[in-house]
């Protein structure tokens, strides 16, 4: 060799020299000819990197690096040496950048993307204890809108029980409490309370009013009912139905056989109520108390027979004034319900049958404990007792007595006070209609503390036929600490009666609350002592008033608007 000392190769040296240090370690002389093919040397002029180059793109894969050099010396003998010592980052090692971009090709970036997936995945994983107190410290600021979703699955049943109670008091317990049952297992289980069942209502969005169904769509409809009277009415105290055309007595007998606490049924605008109904409801419904058949169609031959039988205990009995219903009325006047306290017949605003033939003394003595006496758009037409005898008592509990209607009356103040003379404990009487009362008729009644006095005249055709009447200071005088609702609209008072009637009820006891004087001649000095004095009043009836001026002829609710119309009075 020209030089005695040793010098590191190039790493294209280390390569081209790697191949015949092998083959002197065999025995062979440096003056054997070598093959060309593997030849390793460079001629003169040639770059260096040209052979490695295609040897580059010759290779498909690149052997792994080596752990060690290759030196040569004076002996001509190999010096391996550790690269990791004297060595270490030399040129000759290949960057790691390059082996990234490398590993990034076409072919394996599906695989990178996989393996940046799974470390992503596993990151937070490996941190454990850090994680469960973030967790913990961050549920006490999670906005409510995040848990939303949850809040009925943790609320006690006890508290759904009570929510879903406010809702049914307002809206009723069908269909609210058979969609909130599909919601989850609580909801259902605090849906099927039968606390929540004590009162339904079932109205004509089951079955269109006057719609045939197909026999399916009915026997599905009779399933469902059934359903409902088995699992849900165990405890039905109060159960109405409306618009029905089929399917009544069905409906009827299901009730009354599964629910033993029935104490009111009512039945408005259906048809198709058969003797069958009344039957199943006199065997099994011991507890009914108020039959409510108003507007229905029944057969009257089954009522007349429940009544016979558990009249006794009928103390509520509503119903429409027919040509078969009035055989019902006549029943009651026989004695057969001694206990009732509410009776009301009323007839529908167009009909044109109003009169009704009434014994009321008959009446009286079959039914002393009534308190409710309501004839609606009827014109009773009075009978007299064939044996002559008379009630001596009247009705000493009634509270309420309701004549109106919204055509001519037939009343006058001999026949009011044959319904009244023995009962002082009148509170509410209505006489709307009543064009004959007096007020010398009503100033004349026993009752002390009447609260509500309904007499104003409406829809009546000889309104304008009137004479002026007299005395109605008399009324307001009598009544002036008690009356809490006045109404005299259309009533052909003076003014100056009506100002001497208001000034009773002045100097009362402040009491009124509502006051309708629509249609009246009250002048303006009347009504400035009227609102002045009475603090309570919240309601007041102005409407058509031919005295006042035409800004103040209207409705004025509330005590503010009360208020603000006396600062225009004055």
């Amino acid at each position: 060799m020209e030089s005695s000392e040793t010098e590191p190769l190039t790493p294209g040296e280390r390569r081209e020299d790697a191949a015949p240090s092998t083959s002197n370690t065999s025995g062979q002389g440096d003056d054997e000819p070598k093959p060309k093919k593997a030849s390793l040397k460079r001629t003169a002029g040639e770059p260096a990197n040209a052979k490695s180059k295609k040897r580059k793109k010759v290779r498909v894969s690149r052997p792994a690096p080596l752990g060690y050099t290759v030196e040569q010396g004076e002996d001509m003998l190999l010096v391996i040496s550790s690269t990791t010592s004297q060595y270490d980052g030399s040129a000759w090692t290949p960057p790691k950048k390059a082996k990234k971009k490398k590993k990034l090709t076409k072919a394996k970036i599906k695989a990178v993307q996989s393996k940046r997936k799974k470390t992503a995945s596993v990151k937070p994983k490996l941190v454990v204890m850090p994680v469960a107190k973030e967790k913990e410290d961050t549920t006490l600021f999670v906005p409510p809108e995040a848990t939303d979703h949850r809040w009925g699955q943790s609320v006690p049943e006890e508290v759904l029980i009570n929510i879903f109670q406010m809702v049914v008091v307002q809206d009723g317990a069908v269909p609210f409490l058979c969609r909130v049952g599909r919601v989850c297992r609580l909801w259902n289980a605090a849906a099927s309370s039968p606390v929540l069942w004590r009162k339904v209502t079932i109205g004509h969005f089951w079955i269109a009013p006057g719609k045939s169904q197909l026999p399916k769509t009915e026997r599905r409809i009779r399933d469902t009912f059934t359903w409902l009277s088995q699992y849900r009415f165990s405890q039905l105290r109060d159960f109405s139905l409306y618009h029905w055309k089929n399917n009544v007595s069905y409906a009827v007998q299901a009730v009354s056989q599964h629910c033993p606490h029935l104490r009111s049924l009512t039945l408005s605008y259906c048809t198709d109520l058969t003797v069958q109904a009344f039957h199943s409801l006199g065997v099994h419904s011991r507890s009914l108390q108020s039959i409510n058949l108003q507007y229905s169609e029944f057969q009257v031959e089954g009522l007349l027979e429940y009544l016979e039988k558990h009249g006794s205990q009928m103390k509520q009995i509503l119903f429409t004034h027919g040509l078969k219903h009035d055989r019902a009325l006549a029943a009651i006047a026989r004695g057969l319900c001694p206990d009732l306290e509410l009776l009301e017949v009323n007839t529908k605003l167009d009909s044109k049958d109003c009169e009704l033939s009434i014994n009321i003394q008959a009446l009286q003595m079959a039914c002393p404990k009534l308190k409710t006496f309501r004839m609606l758009n009827v014109r009773p037409l009075h009978k007299t007792m064939r044996n002559g005898a008379e009630s001596s008592s009247g009705f000493p509990l009634l509270e309420e007595l309701c004549i109106a209607t919204t055509s001519f009356s037939y009343m006058t103040d001999k026949d009011l006070w044959d319904i009244l003379f023995g009962s002082p404990r009148l509170r509410v009487l209505d006489l709307r209609g009543c064009s004959r009362i007096t007020p010398a008729g009503l100033a004349s009644l026993p009752c002390l503390e009447l609260e509500c006095l309904f007499w104003g005249q409406y829809f009546s055709s000889n309104v304008g036929m009137l004479s002026p009447k007299k005395g109605l200071h008399m009324v307001t005088e009598k009544w002036s600490r008690t009356l809490q609702q006045l109404d005299i609209a259309n009533h052909l008072f003076t003014e100056e009666e009506l100002e001497i009637a208001v000034s009773y009820l002045s100097s009362g006891a402040d009491t009124l609350r509502s006051l309708n004087l629509s249609g009246t001649r009250i002048s303006p000095s009347a009504l400035r002592s009227v609102i002045g004095q009475m603090t309570s009043l919240s309601y007041l009836n102005l409407s058509s008033c031919r005295y006042l001026p035409r800004g103040l002829k209207r409705i004025y609710r509330g005590q503010e608007e009360i208020h603000q119309l006396l600062d225009k009075l004055e």
